[in-house]
């Protein structure tokens, strides 16, 4: 008999219901989750978003388990939690491991608790009330929050050389856009490997390719090269959307991009963020450049709670709305404390959270 340990991490809720992805992943442990938990607090703040931050997940290897028995393993972890999540308490979403289905079952289980509730989860399939728009959000938005860094610098996505590490739904679906708004992408990697073309790659081809084959490799539009080499590949903007820690030290000084986007979870350590902001490098910092999720689930959760779904244009809208907005906030905090984006940001959301602390009465 195997046991499994799940967690679900609450940090804060001054701001509103607490928001925050589950993952099925066999390195889920207590220190991870919440350093994640609190993350979200930060990140639902800097979106603007009525949320604080909750993390949870399961230590499990999804891969390695049958589709009965992740419905099991997430149906008895629903029946341990559901007294702990709920509309107005905690929100669960999707994460690593998990999608669309596991949020399916655990809304079918917390209703036989609290009746039918849409709402109690976000990232669910269309049918049962899943939002239009939900599946590109994170990639969408980390495009909306490129643009706006972009136009800062008096510059467009149009014309500019772009490196995507991590071509999974947020790398695929960044590159897809990029390259629609006459981007060019001119290197791309995934777990199976990496190619280049210094005239851009054909991302549409690409994406046909990848899903014919299953990999990156021997696509006819672009060579192959080495996966380490995509980071300092020659570029102008770099977008990490796969692990964290991939920016370091050792690879820091050989970036060529002149901007660094985040899409990934704090792609780049400390000792990277300093080199890199020495050599003149705009990071635009995790916690605003992938909110695009979150802040469409926020959209999803509004339109259960209404009962009136939106059409995709009002989500896609709506969502480079939000962006833009956090953007010139974000931009705001940077001019009057006179530092950097990502301190910036982490100021704009910290900020937020004191005050309604502070308003709710609840100082230490």
């Amino acid at each position: 008999m195997v046991s499994y340990v799940g967690f679900r991490v609450q940090h804060d809720n001054s701001r509103g219901p607490m928001k925050g992805g589950i993952r099925y992943h066999p390195q889920v442990e207590p220190d991870e989750v919440n350093a994640l938990a609190q993350l979200m607090t930060w990140k639902t703040a800097v979106a603007d978003i009525p949320y604080g931050g909750a993390k949870g997940g399961i230590g499990c290897s999804p891969k390695d388990l049958s589709f009965s028995e992740l419905e099991r393993l997430t149906r008895v972890f629903t029946q341990k939690i559901h007294d702990l999540i709920g509309v107005n308490t905690d929100v669960p979403a999707p994460d690593m491991g998990t999608n669309a289905q596991t949020m399916a079952w655990i809304l079918d289980e917390y209703s036989k608790f609290h009746g039918y509730s849409p709402a109690v989860v976000t990232g669910k399939p269309i049918d049962l009330g899943g939002s239009l728009g939900r599946d590109a959000a994170t990639g969408r938005g980390v495009v909306y929050a490129t643009e706006a860094l972009l136009a800062e610098h008096g510059k467009s996505v149009k014309g500019l050389t772009f490196a995507i590490q991590g071509f999974g739904n947020v790398g695929s679906w960044a590159a897809k856009l990029f390259h629609e708004r006459g981007g060019k992408v001119v290197a791309v990697s995934d777990i199976t490997g990496a190619v280049r073309n210094p005239n851009g790659i054909d991302i549409h081809a690409l994406l046909q390719h990848k899903e014919a084959t299953g990999k990156l490799a021997d696509f006819s539009g672009a060579d192959v090269m080495d996966s380490n080499d995509l980071l300092t590949q020659e570029c102008d903007v770099l977008v990490p959307c796969a692990l964290g820690g991939v920016l370091n030290r050792e690879n820091a000084g050989d970036v060529r991009a002149k901007f660094v986007v985040e899409a990934a979870n704090h792609p780049t350590d400390p000792d990277a963020d300093e080199i890199l902001s020495k050599k003149g490098v705009v990071i635009l910092p995790d916690i605003y450049a992938n909110a695009g999720g979150v802040t469409v689930s926020y959209f999803e959760w509004v339109q259960n709670i209404q009962g009136f779904m939106w059409d995709e244009d009002k989500v896609n809208a709506e969502l480079k709305r939000y962006m833009t907005k956090a953007f010139h906030n974000i931009k705001g905090m940077c001019q009057s404390h006179d530092c950097n984006l990502r301190m910036g940001t982490f100021t704009l959301g910290v900020n937020r959270v004191a005050r309604a602390t502070l308003l709710r009465g609840w100082e230490a």
